[in-house]
């Protein structure tokens, strides 16, 4: 696998065939108790750290299992919610959002460099829960280093789609989301065999 844009995209592509329907389902759910629970009065801000961020990464645990061929189930959309994922998942997401947040306030584009850094975190903690939160955001900077301008233009290939998806007053969403997700994923999978490439020679 490599960092050709157009291949991660093809291969997004066949991923995702099969699991559109189940991952719009998924996704309609997973928004239905995420937006209740983030409306309780009070109680909104603590619902979006244990309930939005750990169905944020049962996502990440999706696309993943498109790439590998796998099909997807509606109950992969709680996939998180157990004791090997769960805290570990939301401790992820607040300290790379804490993180990007305090590069940010020096200037944007230090927040961005750096949020792009911290970007494959989730995916090595889904490919490797044994390992501590620190472990996962240090791993990601070092398979990142040289290939944030990669990431950065990959997720800038999106912009077409964002612009349909605004016209279509979020429809196309159906099918953008898990192709970007799947896209994301096969970056991580080029970044870990260049890794196990370099570990190779």
């Amino acid at each position: 696998m490599n960092f050709d844009r157009t291949t991660l995209k093809s291969n997004a592509k066949v991923a995702i065939k099969g699991n559109i329907a189940t991952y719009f389902v998924a996704t309609i759910i997973v928004a239905a108790i995420t937006g209740i629970a983030e409306v309780i009065p009070v109680l909104g801000a603590v619902a979006w750290i244990f309930v939005t961020l750990p169905f944020q990464f049962a996502f990440v645990l999706m696309a993943l299992k498109m790439i590998h061929g796998q099909k997807l189930e509606i109950a992969d959309a709680f996939s998180s919610f157990n004791d090997t994922y769960y805290l570990k998942s939301i401790g992820v997401y607040l300290l790379v959002g804490i993180f990007t947040a305090l590069w940010s306030l020096l200037l944007v584009v230090p927040g961005i460099i750096k949020g792009l850094s911290y970007s494959q975190a989730p995916y090595i903690l889904a490919e490797n829960p044994q390992m501590g939160i620190m472990e996962c955001i240090d791993a990601s900077k070092q398979i990142m280093d040289g290939h944030k301008m990669d990431l950065f233009l990959l997720q800038l290939s999106f912009i077409g789609w964002c612009f349909l998806c605004s016209l279509t007053f979020g429809i196309a969403l159906i099918y953008v989301n898990p192709y970007y997700n799947a896209t994301a994923a096969n970056f991580y999978e080029a970044l870990k065999a260049e890794k196990s490439g370099a570990a190779a020679m």
